[in-house]
Formats: C-alpha cells, sequence, structure tokens
C-alpha cells in the first residue's frame, strides 16, 4: 500500500505551497542519487518524494488526492505517479528546486544536457454507470507522433552538446555571465541529422496506436487520469515520450440518478398496488432485482437497498440505492371508478391518518442531506 503523499514529505494537509516546496527539497536532497550512488532504497524513496510533490505543489490535483486519495490518480497502478517517471522527468520538471547543488541523473538535470520529454495527449472516454460500477477496460484509439524509424541525431554545434549556452552581458556591476536553453537544439543537446523522406522536419511520423485503459471502479465526471508514456515522442536520442490524459465523462442513465456513491431510483406505483402491497422489479447498476413493497406503503416511503451503489475510490466500500416510492394518481376516471371513490371519500380507511412514526417531506430531504 502506498504511503499516505503528507506522510512521504513530512507536512500536514494544512501545509502552505512554500512549506511543501521546502519539506520537497529537504527529502529530495536527503535521497538525491548523487548523495546515495547505487542505493536502490534511496532511489525509490527519491521517486516517490517526487510523485508526492507532483500532487501537492498541484491545487487542483491536491484537491483530488485530499478527496479521493491515492484512487484519483493511479487507482489500478496503470497511471501516474512518480514511480512511473525515471530520474530525467523529475529533474526536467523539479530541476528548480535543487539549484546548484547537484548534478543532474544520467544527464537529466544539473544544468546539462537534458532528455526531452514529448507533450501530452488528451481524450475524453465516455461511461456508463454500470462501466463505472464495476470498473472497465478501454481500448482507444489515438494519434501519436513517433520517432521515424532510421531518424538520427548529432551533438548541436551551439552548445556542443551542452543543451545551455553561456551569454556575458556587461551591467553596471561589472559583467555578469547567465546560461540559458540552447535555442538551436532546445535544451537537448541534440539537432536533426538525417530522416526518411516522411518524417516531419523533427524526424517525427504520426501513427495510430491502440492504447488499453483500466479505469478503476468509482470514477467521477471531470475526472482526469494519467496513462504514462502514451503521449507524443519527443526528437532526440534517448527522449522519453509524455502522457496520455484521460477525461472521464460518465453516460447519464436512464432511470438511475448518482449523488456521490448513492444511486436513486424512482419508482411509481398505482393506488391499488400501493394499498394491497406487491412485489416490483427495479434497475440497479449489477441488473435487475426484485423489492417487496408492504401494505398501505406511503408515497414518498424511501426504501433503501445497502451496498447497491457505486463502489468507493478509496475502497471503503459501497453506497447504496435509495428507492423513492412514488404512488401515482389516475389523472382521468370512467363513471364506475368515480362512483367507487366517492363512496370511499368518508370512508376512515381513506381518510389521512399519519402516525408520529410518519415523517414528512422535508423530514425526509434533511435526512437525506445529513
Amino acid at each position: 500500500m502506498k504511503k499516505d503523499f503528507y506522510e512521504v514529505l513530512g507536512i500536514s494537509k494544512s501545509a502552505s505551497p512554500e512549506e511543501i516546496k521546502k519539506a520537497y527539497r529537504k527529502k529530495a536532497i536527503k535521497y538525491h542519487p548523487d548523495k546515495n550512488p547505487g542505493d536502490h532504497t534511496a532511489e525509490e524513496n527519491f521517486k516517490t518524494c517526487a510523485e508526492a510533490y507532483e500532487v501537492l505543489s498541484d491545487p487542483n490535483k491536491k484537491a483530488k488526492y485530499d478527496q479521493y486519495g491515492h484512487q484519483a490518480f493511479d487507482g489500478n497502478g496503470g497511471f501516474g505517479g512518480g514511480h512511473h517517471m525515471n530520474m530525467d522527468d523529475i529533474f526536467s520538471q523539479f530541476g528548480d528546486i535543487f539549484g546548484g547543488g547537484f548534478g543532474g541523473f544520467g544527464g537529466g538535470g544539473g544544468g546539462g544536457q537534458r532528455r526531452m520529454k514529448g507533450s501530452n495527449l488528451r481524450i475524453k472516454v465516455k461511461l456508463t454507470l454500470e462501466e463505472i460500477a464495476h470498473g472497465v477496460e478501454k481500448k482507444v484509439k489515438v494519434k501519436r507522433k513517433v520517432q521515424a524509424t532510421g531518424v538520427t541525431y548529432k551533438t548541436c554545434s551551439t552548445c556542443n552538446g551542452q543543451g545551455q549556452v553561456m551569454r556575458v552581458t556587461n551591467t553596471i556591476l561589472g559583467r555578469m555571465q547567465t546560461a540559458t536553453t540552447c535555442p538551436s537544439c532546445h535544451g537537448s543537446g541534440q539537432i536533426l541529422d538525417s530522416k526518411p523522406a516522411n518524417a516531419d522536419a523533427q524526424g517525427m511520423l504520426t501513427e495510430d496506436d491502440t492504447v488499453s485503459i483500466k479505469i478503476p471502479a468509482g470514477v467521477v465526471d471531470g475526472m482526469q487520469l494519467k496513462v504514462a508514456g502514451k503521449g507524443n515522442d519527443a526528437p532526440g536520442k534517448n527522449s522519453v515520450p509524455g502522457d496520455l490524459i484521460v477525461a472521464i465523462e460518465e453516460i447519464e442513465h436512464e432511470f438511475l440518478k448518482r449523488e456521490g456513491e448513492n444511486l436513486h431510483y424512482d419508482l411509481y406505483v398505482s393506488f391499488p398496488e400501493a394499498a394491497l402491497g406487491i412485489s416490483k422489479e427495479i434497475e440497479t447498476v449489477s441488473g435487475k432485482v426484485r423489492i417487496k413493497l408492504e401494505e398501505g406503503i406511503q408515497s414518498g416511503k424511501i426504501l433503501r437497498l445497502k451496498g447497491k451503489g457505486i463502489p468507493s475510490l478509496n475502497s471503503y466500500g459501497n453506497g447504496d440505492l435509495l428507492v423513492h416510492v412514488n404512488v401515482w394518481t389516475p389523472k382521468t376516471l370512467n363513471k364506475e371508478q368515480k362512483q367507487f371513490f366517492e363512496k370511499m371519500i368518508e370512508d376512515e380507511n381513506f381518510i389521512p391518518n399519519p402516525e408520529k412514526s410518519d415523517k414528512s417531506f422535508f423530514e425526509k430531504v434533511k435526512d437525506m442531506f445529513s
């Protein structure tokens, strides 16, 4: 089980952005590969700290993490996080935090050549309520940019493969030297040497790719999941691909209405059915089930079917299915029916006589939201 991100960085949930950054820098320096050569445990801790910082430093990701925990990003292990990054990803994203105290890792971060990461791709995946309730694996087709077969790169002559160029500026305080990203290779230290005729100016081709996405049960509309390494390739030797960002879109169900992890179902019954009691078949996300309605059931009665709702992303169990009973009043009556009800107007069984245990409409609404 993954450790809590706040525990990883040693901070509280109320920590400010500056405190989060400071805590990450402290932990990252402690487990930095340059300080722990050959220590695989330190390397894993370094990646875990980067994963925690990646989420907690982003207000939107932090809000989702606070609500759904790890499942918001990697419910089935197939989505993003530090363990899906390599060291170059970490240095390229958070390298400014380390300052100049460390070199890169594998050519990746402390002011020299770095491996380029491709751009992310974004898609929407529509899910039925049944798919959300049980989790699903979807295969989608995406158009990705990939390096063409046979493309070659050479060392950038502008920066001599360093990825940066030094500039000297005369100021009133004297000559100042600054390092900036190389304008020729954009920091990769490499430029295109040769490419196939069908490749673009960067040696890339656009291809169709089928990606398998494992979506955990309990996702919500608007949630974004990340499939690591399934975005566009980047030019250059040893570059790493971007990610595929998957936005969840929930298809509205014909009968069931979702409220968080609970589901609502409106059940309409006739006067005779309500008076005599009846067995009714209703829809659930797991198929149809039959429920028994007692004699004399009242309109507005709510029946709770435990565990028939949506699973929690944090594995806290399932929500419930709330069945709202509505007694249907006929809008038109024939002569015989009218005579029957006219006779029953004064009958004591037809005169409203709610018991103290019968809750009012407003009490039922209050219970639903408490």
